[in-house]
């Protein structure tokens, strides 16, 4: 009896030591655990703040179409609709049988009372998951063994092991009292033996502990999508699954080990073992099949039309706009509004399309519409703009012009490029007021534009019309400073170095402008424009044969564009090639037939090379256009002089 009582005594001592070692063992793993969190956390803290601060210690601002409910008045609408949207994602995961690239503006409506069905749903995977939770974190009985992979292990205290056939067991805790000092000492020897042994192997999680993990792994790294913390940019994103798949698939494969365990051998098991196959043939056919769309572009946009229309119509739009189909693009644009009307960027697309396809009139409709939907969008202001110009509604494009400088950079989609659009919009402002002659509020618009152009601006050929405004003004220093401004923004911008030569032209530096003419020609040679630059500089040197030369090339490479063709007529001209001269001067005025000064150019060259009646039908179309031109009224008396002594004209006016 005493040798059982010292033996008792001695177990229950060794039992409080490995229960000593085992605590501060716990205790050593919690505090590197803890420790793991924390940097784990400051990291992400650290991340973040980086990102605040690349956005300017502001927050990201999304318009009302990436997620409506962020933008609803309502509280019980965003409370209902976001608490519905994970309900929506696990929904994607177990039967993804409808995705799509986009699921913003009205892909999935709002939920704005308690009697939209769709709480029910709600309800229920709330319900699921709450379930899911109590039986992961559920207090287990410490009677229980750990659950190995399917089988519990029960050992007792003479060494032996038992199945259970995955069921748990408990630990058998009957000693024989009758056993022998010896023996029992040798039961002892064989039980800490046994115990190292099974301590010694790395014990398989049990089902609860998988449960638990697989829920973190579901439900962590969605959190930031829930809307929950802040407001995201989209309502459903299938990025934002890729982790929680993760810890899907692994409560998908503990369901179907429990379901398995418990299942009699024989045919349930087989149909059980039967239906996880074809659950995962079936999602790698829809893999495939979703990777087929993934293939390019314009695959996925069509995908995506029966779950959110406008956007995909728009986006296939785009994409065929960039292939060259024209027509197609344009009918994707008005199907993407007739889903949505109000889309300024569609709005705006599609005026593009027009202003490219030289319908101006139906293209500034949709500009103006675009602007109407969001009055902030500088890129449609500055195409109204230029368009206005380019029909001669001067004053409108300048109040177009400076209603979009004067728009506030603030809340804006995309900052850059609206940036970039103002200034724009100043540069040809300035260009316009340059070409009215009013230099010095040229000059004043050109410099807003440089404080206000964005770093990845081209400024280059702002650089340069600051040039021309101070040619004009015949303030040469500074013309030649900003020249070179623009040739070091871009050492082959081509008509800075045509201006520049020009300069130094005017200030006697002949070899060194020719050498700035060459080398346009060289970086561009089938630009005719650089030829009729380089031939009016020939010109001025007297260098009339080679003047001659380039200037037929120039309209033989530009022949429809009229500034060229005429420079050329009129260089040719000078060169005593009235030959040439008349065949360009016609083409001159076929390209503008209604420009007066083309019409009595070319009266001129056929009044030298004696095409008498020809000339007077050109003068006489010319004073139509402009009656009190005095120099076409001069030259058309003169005709008349001349054909009245030839015999060919009677009277005189």
């Amino acid at each position: 009896m005493c040798r059982l009582t010292d033996c008792s005594f001695k177990c229950q001592l060794c039992k409080k030591r490995m229960l000593g070692k085992r605590r501060r063992k716990t205790k050593r793993k919690n505090v590197r655990l803890l420790l793991n969190v924390f940097l784990l956390a400051a990291w992400g803290a650290v991340l973040l703040a980086c990102r605040f601060y690349w956005m300017g210690n502001k927050p990201p601002n999304f318009s009302n179409s990436d997620n409506p409910a962020a933008d609803s008045p309502s509280l019980l609408t965003r409370t209902l609709t976001f608490s519905y949207l994970p309900a929506v994602n696990f929904w994607l995961l177990l039967c993804p049988n409808r995705l799509s690239f986009d699921w913003s503006m009205d892909a999935l409506p709002l939920i704005r009372s308690l009697a939209d069905w769709r709480n029910a749903h709600t309800a229920a995977f709330y319900l699921g998951l709450l379930s899911l939770a109590r039986f992961g974190l559920r207090a287990r009985r410490p009677a229980k063994a750990k659950e190995t992979n399917g089988k519990a292990h029960h050992q007792h205290a003479n060494g032996r092991n038992g199945n259970s056939n995955g069921h748990s067991c408990q630990y058998t805790n009957h000693d024989h009292l009758n056993d022998s000092h010896a023996d029992a000492h040798t039961n002892s020897g064989e039980q800490n033996g046994t115990r190292q042994h099974h301590e010694s192997r790395t014990p398989l999680p049990t089902t609860e502990n998988v449960v638990v993990f697989s829920l973190g792994l579901l439900a962590i790294p969605f959190l930031p999508a829930t809307n929950l913390f802040f407001y995201v940019g989209f309502v459903i994103a299938e990025r934002v699954l890729y982790i929680p798949s993760m810890g899907f698939c692994l409560l998908v494969a503990v369901g179907m080990r429990c379901l398995y365990v418990r299942l009699p051998r024989g045919s349930a098991r087989t149909f059980l073992v039967s239906c996880s196959a074809a659950i995962v043939l079936l999602f790698g056919v829809k893999t495939v099949l979703r990777n087929r769309d993934w293939q390019n572009e314009e695959m996925l946009y069509k995908s995506g039309i029966y779950v959110n229309p406008a956007k995909a119509w728009g986006n296939l739009g785009n994409v065929l706009k960039s292939q060259g189909q024209m027509e197609e693009a344009e009918q994707a644009y008005r199907n993407a509004l007739y889903y949505r009307s109000n889309m300024a960027d569609m709005l705006y697309n599609l005026g593009l399309l027009l202003q490219e396809s030289n319908k101006f009139s139906e293209a500034l409709h949709y500009y103006k519409l675009a602007i109407g939907s969001r009055p902030t969008l500088a890129s449609a202001y500055l195409n109204t703009g230029i368009i206005l110009m380019n029909q001669g509604r001067l004053d409108e494009s300048k109040r177009t012009f400076l209603t979009c400088a004067d728009i506030p950079d603030e809340n804006l989609k995309d900052p850059h490029a609206h940036k970039s659009s103002v200034t724009s919009c100043l540069y040809n402002l300035g260009k316009l007021l340059h070409e009215q002659g009013q230099q010095e509020e040229a000059l004043a618009v050109f410099e807003e534009a440089i404080q206000k152009m964005p770093r990845q601006f081209a400024p280059q050929s702002l650089y340069n019309m600051m040039g021309e405004a101070y040619i004009r003004l015949n303030k040469l220093t500074e013309a030649g400073h900003w020249y070179r401004e623009s040739l070091r923004a871009k050492p082959d911008h081509i008509p800075a170095h045509l201006t520049y030569g020009k300069l130094l032209a005017m200030t006697g530096q002949k070899a060194e402008a020719e050498r700035y003419f060459l080398k346009a020609i060289r970086l561009d040679p089938a630009k005719g424009n650089c030829y009729m630059h380089y031939g009016q500089f020939l010109l001025e040197e007297s260098r009339l044969l080679e003047a001659a030369e380039m200037a037929q090339k120039a309209a033989r490479l530009d022949s429809g564009e009229f500034d060229v063709v005429f420079s050329a007529a009129h260089m040719l001209r000078q060169a005593s090639l009235n030959e040439a001269a008349e065949k360009y001067y016609g083409q001159a005025a076929s390209l503008r037939p209604n420009y007066p000064a083309a019409l009595m150019n070319l009266g001129a060259i056929l009044h030298l090379n004696g095409k008498l009646q020809e000339a007077e039908a050109n003068y006489l179309r010319a004073l139509q256009l402009k009656p009190d031109d005095t120099i076409t009224q001069s030259n058309l008396r003169k005709l008349w002089n001349i054909m009245e002594k030839q015999g060919l004209r009677t009277t005189s006016p």
